[in-house]
């Protein structure tokens, strides 16, 4: 049968296609046979659908892409049919509703298939994208509804819920709720004949294809569309009308007729059952006709399944069963109801409904109501089994364990119980019998039980008895009064003895006493039920009728027991109206009182409290004082309450028993004291006995007492007298006292836990607090003389606390007190109106804002004082609307804030803690402030004054000048300190400014980020607003200028930072006209770090040149120049206009040109023009020639008339700053010349330039001992600098510059000026580390270094070799190089190690112009050092490693190091090579090398910078860039090791590709797979580039041998020709080159044997595997090799070469006996590694 792939039928042209021969046999037969799909057609012949008129026909009436998803949905895939049903609904909603038409002819077939999918996700899908076919289509689905319907009421009944949801959902879409019923009923034949069938002929075989679909699928498939259809069935009966349903009586007699219809009953599938049960009940409801006609078989189905359980089954089973009661009149006929269906029943109710009691016990009632007397006679006997197996459910394990299945057993028997009850009062014998039963064999013993089992207790049933008993004392004032008061007696005196039997036992149990206090509470008050019981829901209730109401003699109806909604509260208000509960509640306390009095039973006194609390009657108190002979003593306060018993019993009984000791528990006692105050009547006299009983009482009954009269607002008047009283306040106020010392003596020792003191701490804080917090009537609850006392003393104990922490553990103290203090101010109003409480708050807040090692408070206490004061400032600020005036709160606290800042030296935690203080206060003021007066206040009642402000700015630390200086941002002069404030004394105290600054910071941000609840303050009403940020730019200012900052500075400025003071700064917000305007009149008054500040919020600003302009009046404002105006200049110059600029350009030359003019402080007249030139200059303003020769001119007069300004042969440590400075503006001056105007100079300029520059040289060498002052460092720097411009000069000299240079100019810069420059410059640069030992030392002058080292860059090889150093020589080294280059050697390479980065690149660069020979001492010192340092770090793991850090100097000397031996290697010959191979080889060093380096390389050694999106281009890496090594850079010195590391590993893999190899092949797993990852990703393509670019553009020939290199492919093709002899050669690098091995593969040859072939291969091969050099030094090495063996000369037989590939010898080594030649280096190793002293071709003795 064919295949796809099979050749056709000849003319067969078309696919087969099953559409085609559908429509074919349509044609020819006439007919379409219904072979697809289920449904309803037209025709008589029930059951299918109409197969579609074939795929011809769909093509041509449906749109292409329904078409495709239609045929989709044909699949069996449930996948591909979800998503067609998707994508059919996507479409639905997105077409013409012209398009969607098209699709209904053929919708009824695919719905009513997929409809009932086995794939619930593909049903759900299918409703709705149904749903959006009805909203496009609408009325046009009406002719294909009937084919529809049917599957549609059975999709709304699916088990799968969103799925029915769904075609619900679809349902309403298409017909209103209105017409659903017309909808339904114009289609009810077609539905009822696809519901038939569904029932009555399908099976699991007919739905689906036994041999396609699982067994289990096809299960679940027709168990789901049983129950489905059941439910649809019920649907339809209950939508449609009553005449439609007429209609279909026919039809459906004929369904229930049916035995197959009936045995759904007894299905295994409980949910069939369910949907069998529904549709009964329903018909029962709709069709009773119908039932009754088949009643034997209705009753027997559902009255014989009563003991049916499964939790789908039962609740519509038990409908159905009171359906057919109500239905079925001789329903008991049909089945035998004392074998067949109680004896079930009997056995469901004992067992507790088997877990279904909230289901099934409701349904008992009306059950039972519905019995005839045929199945209850006799009565008696009926109502003892029903009830005792209901009963007896409670014991089932699932009630006792579930509160809802036991309440639903309970309310079950009661109603039942009151139902059998009044059904059968009368006064005959058989209803007297079932009276006694009902109460003693049924109530009572349930009663009982619950009593002894506490969660019957907290049921319902006490409730349900209170209930029960109220209608029977209704109905004993009416006609039935003889029946229910005999009922009510013979009750009470069954429960009297019951309760009597539990209450006279010395061991009675608690439960059970709490049980009948419980019940005896419930029947005084129902209501008060809910004090145990958790609250229900609302609940529906039987209120049965009464006897008048019903016929006499009749049976109960349908709607005997009438509903009606209560919630427990409004029902049952009233409590029992006779005497019958209050004697027996004296009955039982007389009783109690004998065991209390007698035998002191602690029980029997719990008991007596609950009844008391529940019964606070006279008479109760009388009863309990018959044992009392006497009466007692009582004062003349309390006599005139002598007569009233509750008083008597109080002070007599409830007194003496508070106050015994060894009671633990008091709180029951305390409920009898209320009880017994509730007897009294004034509340004067209340007073009088609480006062007259609490005098002795200790604090824990007293707490007791408070706290109950604070939960319930009656005990609370009963107290409120006592409360407020002197009796009480008194006593809380020296308890107070008591605490406050105990707190300050310590923790008390652990033995005496148990003494009075331990009480006080366990009560008496939380007496306090409760003392304090409440109030009552919006008073205080203690009087307020006492309120203020106690603060007072809490107040002075938290002073004395915080004086005495260093003594002592306050905590426990201080903890109590913040914990009394935060209940007091957060919850009475107007409570800082105390001064007391207001000098408490400042206290309290004064512990938050203090670092703990001060106050060595824990973090938790901490956190409560926060509170405490978060509090009482909130309550403050809302309460009293307080401001920030002088004496206020606030002011106080600002004022000791202030204090601190200014006066308190404090550490970064300190401070941190300090402004964590405030920062909280602020944002309490912020939250709580109703208008935005009183955050300004505080905040300018706050800040430092201006006099406080300049007093703490010239507190601070001068080292800041340091870096500014010598970068040339700012000019200074003055008198510099000495050489001792430069060396910082390690402190952690910060200096006054920096902490104000940090503090109003942090508060601005605050203020300036509120919450969206918060107010916003107006900072217009701040007048210092712009100083204290000019403040805080100053402090930021200071901290970035600080070089060699100590860490306390760091980690303050990082905390400035944290404050997101910057973003503000950058985006702006705070930078405004108003600060700039100060910054800039603070800059021209004083100067210094305002200028600086100045410059940074110009640029972060961006102003233009207007907003510049506006700062001053015009340029002539700065003038006459000072300091601080030079300063300013500098900051302004870059932003003023071009005529601005040339302005001050003419009146600095004027200044100068006049200079004689100003004999008085001329030196710094002159300077200062010198300088603002220079700034001009610098910001590129156009300068005339004439104007710079006449400043050259004037410098030359001022060498004749005042050399003492150029310092030469000057002692620098006595010259001024003015001086130095002087020297320090000429030499930039010349330098710029030398840069942008070379050409003005003539030759005396030139003469004057050049010796100027080489005197100050030899001034700054002769003074090396004071290259501590920055100032004589910055004269160094320029000087350095200056040289360094003269050698790019001369070295390469502006085009067209050189012609009109001085003629004898470059000679003698070459002959005389570089000799005498350098042999200054390189023994100052070995004096410097000489001088100054240690370069952490903060009077180190590294800037002196980087100057330098950059200058010694340029040093010529011959100054080198020929230096002037002195000697120094190491002993026993052997060495042929001469003295002078030794010295140089041996005085630099131990300065590689130097930790003063400049130091290392200086002597690094001097290095790589001379030999390696003292490198290797330096480095096998340096291996062990990394050993140490990166030990710890696994090989492919990334060190980071600090910059300028110990670490950092020793790891960049040892990389510079290999990089000075890599570059000596690579200039090496081939021979030198071979030789030190060998010597790395040996020592392992390039071993330690690569371990290192695979440490130091990043994982992504990715340049940074550069952009994160990435670009066509290649990205930057640190391999593709070359390194700076320049001694002057100072940024990215994080990034330089790790670029260090990559360019030495490069080399090495240039340069040593053999060594590296053999290393890559020794190394474990995971290092070779790291290495070769790394290798190829980032260092291949780079490598093989450069060696196949090195062969394209290599200008080396070879004889006989021509080179071309291919870069796409990465080939080098070598083709070797002589005479006749064609030889080519294709070596190919690999992906991961160097590392891998290089191929060589066979070109063309001709005229070459085999044999010799492959050995020439060979040889290329292991040249290039094994040899250290490039590839064209790997086919030099080869060719030689064939040169000499066309020559003659033999092979080798050991390495089959002619060339050795290490000494690159020739054979020379003869055997006697065979006449071979071999390499000596191969017969050595051939004996020692095989032992023996043969020939290794002939095997005879090799002599």
């Amino acid at each position: 049968m064919g295949g796809k792939n099979k050749q056709r039928t000849k003319g067969n042209v078309r696919p087969s296609s099953s559409g085609r021969a559908a429509d074919l046999l349509a044609r020819e037969s006439g007919v379409v046979p219904g072979f697809v799909g289920f449904g309803v057609s037209s025709s008589s012949d029930p059951g299918y659908v109409p197969a579609v008129q074939g795929a011809e026909e769909i093509d041509n009436l449906v749109d292409a892409d329904f078409r495709l998803v239609l045929r989709k949905l044909s699949k069996r895939d449930a996948v591909t049919k979800l998503k067609a049903v998707q994508e059919f609904g996507a479409m639905c909603q997105e077409r013409e509703p012209d398009i969607v038409k098209g699709v209904l002819p053929y919708w009824p077939r695919i719905y009513c298939r997929v409809s009932v999918d086995h794939d619930r996700r593909v049903r759900e899908a299918t409703q709705q994208a149904f749903e959006q076919l009805v909203l496009k289509v609408k009325r046009n689905l009406a002719p294909y509804l009937k084919s529809i319907m049917g599957h549609w009421l059975i999709s709304q009944c699916d088990t799968y819920s969103p799925a029915a949801s769904a075609a619900s959902v679809a349902f309403n879409a298409a017909f209103p709720l209105n017409k659903q019923p017309e909808a339904v009923s114009f289609c009810k034949d077609e539905v009822l004949i696809v519901l038939q069938d569904n029932l009555l002929k399908e099976t699991p075989d007919t739905l689906s294809d036994p041999q396609s679909v699982p067994g289990e699928e096809r299960e679940e498939k027709y168990v789901r569309l049983l129950t489905s259809s059941l439910l649809a069935l019920k649907r339809l009966l209950s939508v449609l009308p009553e005449q439609d349903r007429g209609a279909l009586k026919e039809q459906l007699a004929q369904l229930i007729s049916q035995g197959k219809f009936w045995k759904y009953s007894k299905h295994k599938t409980p949910q069939i059952r369910g949907a069998f049960f529904e549709l009964i009940a329903t018909m029962c409801e709709y069709t009773p006709q119908l039932i009754e006609a088949e009643a034997a078989r209705a009753c027997s189905s559902v009255l014989l399944s009563i003991d049916d359980t499964e939790p789908m089954v039962l609740p519509p089973l038990w409908e159905a069963v009171l359906h057919i009661l109500s239905c079925v009149e001789k329903c008991w006929t049909h089945v035998n109801a004392r074998k067949g269906v109680m004896p079930k029943l009997w056995v469901l109710l004992k067992e507790g409904g088997r877990g279904l009691a909230t289901s099934l016990h409701p349904n008992l009632l009306p059950f039972i109501s519905k019995l005839p007397a045929e199945v209850t006679q006799p009565y008696l006997d009926f109502s003892r089994a029903f009830l005792t197996s209901v009963i007896q459910g409670l014991s089932s394990e699932r009630a006792t364990s579930s509160p809802s299945e036991s309440a639903a057993i309970v309310f079950a028997t009661m109603e039942c119980l009151r139902f059998i009850l009044l059904q059968n009062a009368g006064d005959e014998l058989e209803q007297r019998s079932i009276q006694n039963m009902l109460i003693s064999e049924q109530l009572l013993p349930l009663i009982d039980r619950a009593l002894e089992n506490p969660s019957l207790q907290s049921g319902p049933l006490f409730s349900q008895v209170s209930d029960m008993l109220l209608s029977w004392e209704k109905r004993a004032a009416g006609k039935e009064a003889g029946v229910f008061q005999r009922l009510l007696s013979d009750f009470w005196d069954n429960l009297a003895r019951l309760c009597t039997r539990y209450v006279d036992s010395e061991d009675a149990h608690q439960s059970a006493l709490e049980g009948i206090a419980l019940l005896l509470q419930i029947m005084q008050n129902p209501n008060s039920g809910d004090i145990k019981r958790t609250k229900k829901k609302k609940s529906v209730k039987i209120c049965f009728i009464d006897e008048e109401e019903k016929g006499q003699g009749d049976a109960p109806q349908r709607d005997a027991p009438v509903a009606e909604p209560t919630d427990g509260q409004e029902k049952l208000a009233c409590p029992l109206r006779n005497g019958h509960l209050l004697d027996l509640v004296c009955q039982l306390a007389e009783l109690n009182m004998v065991y209390v009095s007698e035998r002191d039973s602690e029980r029997h006194l719990r008991f007596l409290s609950r009844i008391l609390w529940a019964f606070p009657n006279p008479q109760v108190f009388l009863v309990l004082l018959k044992l009392e002979e006497t009466k007692p003593e009582m004062g003349s306060e309390l006599g005139h309450l002598a007569e009233s018993p509750a008083v008597h019993f109080l002070l007599e009984k409830v007194a003496v028993w508070l106050k015994q000791e060894s009671r633990k528990d008091t709180d029951f006692l305390v409920d009898m004291v209320f009880s017994s105050l509730q007897c009294c009547g004034s509340s004067a006299d209340k007073t009088l006995i609480l006062d007259h009983i609490s005098r002795d009482l200790n604090w824990a009954v007293t707490l007791q007492l408070i706290q109950k009269a604070c939960v319930d607002s009656v005990h609370l008047e009963v107290c409120a007298g006592w409360l407020s009283g002197p009796v009480l306040g008194e006593r809380l106020v020296g308890l107070a006292g008591e605490l406050c010392a105990m707190g300050l003596c310590g923790p008390p020792p652990s033995s005496s836990s148990s003494s009075p003191h331990s009480s006080h701490h366990t009560h008496g804080w939380t007496l306090i607090s409760l003392a304090l917090s409440q109030q009552h009537n919006n008073e205080p609850l203690i009087g307020k003389v006492y309120v203020e006392q106690i603060i007072d003393k809490l107040h002075g104990t938290l002073s004395e606390a915080k004086g005495m922490s260093d003594a002592g553990n306050m905590e426990p103290l201080v903890s109590f007190i913040s914990d009394v203090a935060a209940t007091f101010f957060s919850s009475v109003k107007g409570c800082l109106l105390l001064a007391s409480a207001e000098e408490l708050l400042i206290t309290v807040f004064q512990l938050c804002a203090q670092d703990q090692t001060i106050t060595h408070l824990s973090d938790a206490l901490l956190l409560k004082l926060k509170h405490a004061y978060t509090a009482g400032v909130h309550s403050l600020i809302t309460h009293l609307g307080a401001g920030v005036t002088q004496g206020t709160l606030l002011h106080s606290v600002a004022g000791w804030i202030k204090n601190q800042l200014l006066t308190a030296p404090l550490t970064v935690k300190s401070l941190q803690v300090l402004v964590q203080a405030v920062e909280n206060l602020i944002r309490t003021i912020t939250s709580a402030q109703k208008s935005s007066c009183v955050l300004p206040q505080f905040i300018s009642c706050l800040a430092p004054t201006d006099e406080e402000w300049s007093r703490i700015r010239q507190a601070l630390p001068p080292q800041w000048v340091k870096h500014p200086l010598l970068s040339g941002r700012l000019r200074v002069t003055g008198e510099y300190p000495s050489v001792d404030v430069w060396k910082f004394r390690p402190s952690n105290k910060l200096p006054a400014h920096l902490c104000a600054s940090a503090l109003l910071c942090k508060i601005i941000h605050t203020v300036t980020s509120p919450d969206d609840q918060q107010v916003a303050a107006d900072f217009s009403e701040i007048p210092n607003l712009k100083n204290i940020v000019a403040e805080i730019l100053y402090a930021l200012q200071w901290c970035e200028e600080m070089e060699l900052s100590p860490n306390v500075v760091t980690e303050y400025h990082n905390l400035l930072q944290s404050s997101s003071l910057q973003d503000k700064i950058q985006n702006n917000i705070l930078i405004t006209p108003a600060v700039i305007d100060t910054l800039f009149k603070r800059s021209q008054e004083e100067g210094f770090l305002w200028s600086l500040s100045l410059a940074k919020c110009i640029h972060n600003k961006k102003l233009d040149q207007s907003d510049i302009k506006s700062l001053y009046n015009n340029v002539e404002s700065f003038f006459p120049l000072t300091d601080h105006s030079v300063s300013t200049l500098q900051v302004l110059c870059p932003y003023l206009a071009n005529e601005e600029k040339e302005s001050l350009v003419a009146l600095c030359v004027a200044e100068l040109l006049n200079w004689q003019d100003r004999e008085s402080d001329c030196i710094d007249s002159v300077r200062e023009c010198l300088a603002v030139l220079h700034c001009c200059l610098q910001a590129d303003t156009a300068a005339e020639e004439e104007i710079l020769l006449a400043v050259v001119a004037t410098m030359a007069e001022w060498r004749n008339s005042r050399e003492e300004w150029f310092l030469f042969n000057s002692d620098l440590g006595k010259v001024s700053a003015s001086a130095l400075s002087l020297a320090v503006e000429m030499m930039r001056f010349l330098c710029w010349l030398v840069d942008y105007s070379p050409a003005v100079l003539g030759n005396t300029h030139w003469d004057l330039l050049l010796c100027s520059m080489l005197a100050w040289l030899e001034t700054a060498c002769e003074n090396s001992s004071v290259f501590w002052n920055p100032w004589v460092q910055l004269f160094v720097c320029e000087n350095c600098k200056l040289t360094v411009r003269l050698n790019r000069f001369f070295t390469s000299p502006p085009a067209g510059v050189a012609e009109q240079l001085p003629p004898e100019l470059t000679s003698e810069w070459n002959e005389f000026f570089t000799e005498g420059i350098y042999n200054l410059l390189l023994p100052l640069l070995t004096k410097i580390p000489i001088d100054f030992t240690e370069p952490d030392d903060p009077l180190f002058p590294l800037p002196v270094l980087r100057a330098v080292g950059e200058a010694l860059t340029y040093i010529p090889v011959e100054l080198l070799t020929q230096n002037k150093l002195p000697p120094r020589f190491v002993a026993d080294q052997k060495s042929s190089l001469p003295e002078p280059t030794q010295t140089l050697l041996n005085t630099l390479s131990p300065l590689l190690l130097f930790k003063a980065r400049p130091l290392q690149l200086a002597v690094y660069h001097m290095l790589h112009k001379s030999p390696p020979a003292a490198l290797m001492n330096m480095l096998t010192g340096t291996e062990e050092l990394l050993e140490n340092i990166l030990g710890g770090v696994q090989v492919g793991e990334f060190a980071v490693v600090q910059p300028l850090s110990v670490e950092h100097c020793c790891i960049l000397g040892y990389l510079l190091a290999w990089k000075l031996l890599l570059t000596f290697f690579k200039a090496s010959s081939s021979h030198l090579r071979a030789q030190y191979s060998l010597h790395l080889k040996k020592t392992r060093s390039l071993h330690k090398l690569l371990m290192h380096l695979f440490r130091l390389m990043p994982e992504n050694p990715s340049l940074p910078g550069q952009p994160a999106e990435p670009s066509s281009k290649e990205p930057k890496t640190f391999f593709t860039e070359s390194l700076s090594l320049s001694p002057s850079k100072t940024e990215g010195l994080q990034f330089e090791v790790p670029h260090l590391a990559c360019s030495v590993y490069y080399g090495a893999l240039k340069d040593l590709p053999a060594m590296v190899r053999l290393w890559w092949n020794s190394q474990e797993k995971r290092v070779f797979s790291t290495v070769d990852k790394f290798t190829s990703k980032y260092v291949s393509g780079v490598l093989s580039a450069q060696e196949i670019a090195s062969v394209q553009s290599s200008t080396v020939t070879f004889e006989n041998m021509m080179v071309k290199a291919r870069s796409t492919t990465r080939e080098v093709i070598a083709t070797y020709s002589v005479d006749d002899i064609f030889i080519e050669l294709v070596i190919q690098l690999p992906q991961n080159y160097p590392l891998g091995s290089i191929s060589v593969e066979s070109g063309r040859r001709v005229g070459v044997a085999v044999q010799q072939w492959r050995n020439w291969m060979l040889q290329l091969s292991t040249y290039l595997t094994h040899q250290n050099g490039s590839i064209l030094e790997g086919l030099s090495l080869w060719k030689n090799n064939v040169d000499k063996r066309f020559e003659g000369v033999e092979d080798c037989m050991i390495c089959f070469s002619v060339i050795h590939g290490s000494n690159y010898s020739l054979p020379k080594k003869a055997c006697r006996t065979c006449k071979k030649k071999f390499h000596s280096a191969c017969l050595y190793k051939w004996f020692t590694s095989s032992n023996k002293s043969t020939c290794p071709l002939c095997r005879e003795t090799f002599f």
